[in-house]
């Protein structure tokens, strides 16, 4: 089984609830994604055949390599999980110990692991009996609330089980993302933890990824909100990299809706993919000038059609020309 790439030239898109289906993975794979994770999956969830569950795991063959995000607190329920997804093709996961959504976390999972170290890492070891070491992540926060944090031991528990890589986004789960993450926290964590770390948190434009390589020592990154403003971070990321790779050019954003359209259409529900870019679609027009109306408009419409007449007057009024991939939209 290949390793996944974990290095400074190679960043990944986060486990997005509710944002990072298939259509918006192949869109970020195609402006220089090297790593997708699923929205996070409920391993109760699986047994249940639950359709919603279901379409999580929605894939291509171009949407590779793709880590699948589990959530749950039971370690035997992870482990057939993991087991029943790797027997269907799965071939990467990760343990979401972050998410503090109170329906979540009152089952004991997602961010309530935090605070359970022993349970934590007997979940992840599950996940690697069922599918062998090498090919399971854990994503975590600094713990519960403040001033609580995740014992540094853990990494190493984690690593003694198997785990491969880890990812620490650097706030509380009570914080949300109130405040700002903590970098020097991230820091110690990576020189205490004997797997390679993904930085999380706070990044939002490809330099800001970045400052938090090259200040913590992480050995990657992870996009979220960054993606969501504006998929094209990550060919601004690949900029910064020259010598491994000739990045490709930054497309103009009206090119990136109408792709970012065109793979809904194509791998969607019709009309659930058209309210996802209900959402999308302003985030990527925040900073044309002159859209304000356009993007109020962007939330009432009702058909591919009106979608793409928008996209035009966008485009007529827009814009700017293409700005080169190390610039900031």
């Amino acid at each position: 089984m290949p390793h996944l790439p974990i290095s400074p030239d190679a960043p990944w898109l986060a486990p997005l609830a509710g944002f990072s289906d298939l259509p918006f993975r192949l869109l970020c794979r195609e402006l220089g994604a090297a790593v997708a994770v699923t929205e996070m999956v409920s391993a109760k969830g699986l047994f249940y055949d639950s359709r919603n569950t279901r379409r999580l795991l929605d894939t291509h063959p171009l949407d590779t390599p793709l880590v699948v995000q589990l959530f749950g607190a039971d370690p035997d329920c992870l482990h057939r999980a993991a087991a029943s997804l790797a027997e269907a093709g799965s071939t990467h996961f990760d343990l979401n110990c972050g998410c503090s959504v109170r329906k979540v976390v009152k089952t004991g999972a997602g961010a309530a692991l935090l605070g359970d170290p022993d349970r934590l890492v007997a979940c992840a070891a599950a996940m690697v009996r069922a599918i062998g070491p090498g090919r399971v992540g854990v994503k975590l926060r600094l713990g519960p609330k403040p001033p609580a944090r995740v014992d540094l031991e853990v990494a190493g528990r984690l690593a003694e089980a198997g785990v491969a890589w880890l990812t620490l986004h650097p706030r509380h789960a009570s914080q949300g993302f109130a405040g700002t993450a903590d970098h020097e926290a991230l820091a110690a964590f990576v020189a205490a933890a004997p797997l390679p770390v993904l930085a999380s948190g706070d990044l939002m434009t490809a330099d800001d990824g970045r400052r938090v390589l090259t200040r913590t020592g992480a050995q990657g990154v992870m996009y979220a909100r960054g993606a969501l403003a504006d998929p094209r971070i990550f060919t601004r990321h690949a900029a910064l990299f020259p010598g491994t790779a000739v990045p490709p050019a930054l497309p103009p954003v009206c090119t990136v809706i109408r792709r970012h359209a065109a793979l809904c259409r194509e791998h969607a529900d019709d009309r659930q993919a058209l309210l996802r870019m209900r959402t999308a679609v302003p985030r990527y027009l925040r900073d044309l000038p002159g859209c304000r109306a356009l993007r109020a408009r962007l939330c009432r419409v009702e058909s591919w059609d009106d979608l793409g007449g928008i996209i035009d007057e966008a485009e007529a009024l827009g814009a700017t020309p293409a700005q080169s991939p190390g610039e900031h939209a």
